[in-house]
Formats: C-alpha cells, structure tokens, sequence
C-alpha cells in the first residue's frame, strides 16, 4: 500500500477516533444509557485497532521508529497517556469530576500529539 493511501487510512482514522471518544465522554457527562449499546463498545476497538495498524505500517514505511526518533516517541508516549487518561474518563474514574477531569486532559494530549505529528517537534511545551 502507498504512503498516501496508509496517511489517508491514518488521518482518518485519528479523526473517528477523536470524535467518538468526544462523543462518549458528552454521553458519559450526561449519564446517558446510549453509553451500554453494544455499537459503542466495539465500534471503538475496532477504529482504534485501525488506528495502529496504520501508525505501525507508516512507522515501517518511513522507516523510522520510536526509540530513535524522539518525535514518534513522544507521540507513543502521548498515547499511552491518552489511553490512561481516556480508561480514566469513560470508564476507571471513581467521581463525576475526576472523569470529566481525564476527560479534557485527554483532549490536550490529544492535541499534543496531533501538534507533535504535524512540526515533528517533541518539545511544544
């Protein structure tokens, strides 16, 4: 597959991503049951799982790799916080305001890494 087909693939799915996961985090602040169907639990493992894939056959595709390239580093770092922080806000978070508390500050990792993706400058902060 070409590069641009595989960054088309990526993009997209970061966007999907990004708006379902702020969708559930609208639903979650409005106690909402539409949290309990069965399309929200696995439509996101699904996107997400294309999500990888697509970051790992770009990663092999420009050759590059996290532990040498400190901005796809900091990208891995930034997602694995944002994983944290989203288990947090959907699901781990024991009060109403610690999930909304994860929840905008997976927003701002997310932005960090979309900033990070775009300069490929780990050091925005």
């Amino acid at each position: 597959m070409s590069y641009a087909a595989l960054k088309m693939i990526h993009v997209a799915s970061v966007i999907l991503s990004y708006l379902l996961f702020t969708l559930r985090g609208v639903w979650m602040m409005q106690d909402s049951s539409t949290l309990q169907r069965r399309w929200v639990k696995i439509v996101p493992h699904v996107i997400d799982t294309v999500l990888l894939t697509s970051a790992i056959a770009l990663a092999m595709t420009i050759q590059q790799n996290p532990l040498n390239d400190a901005w796809l580093g900091a990208k891995v770092a930034g997602l694995l916080l944002y994983i944290g922080l989203g288990m947090v806000a959907l699901k781990r978070g024991k009060t109403r305001k610690v999930k909304i508390t994860a929840w905008v500050a997976a927003h701002a990792v997310f932005f960090y890494i979309v900033l990070v993706a775009l300069t490929k400058d780990p050091t925005l902060l």
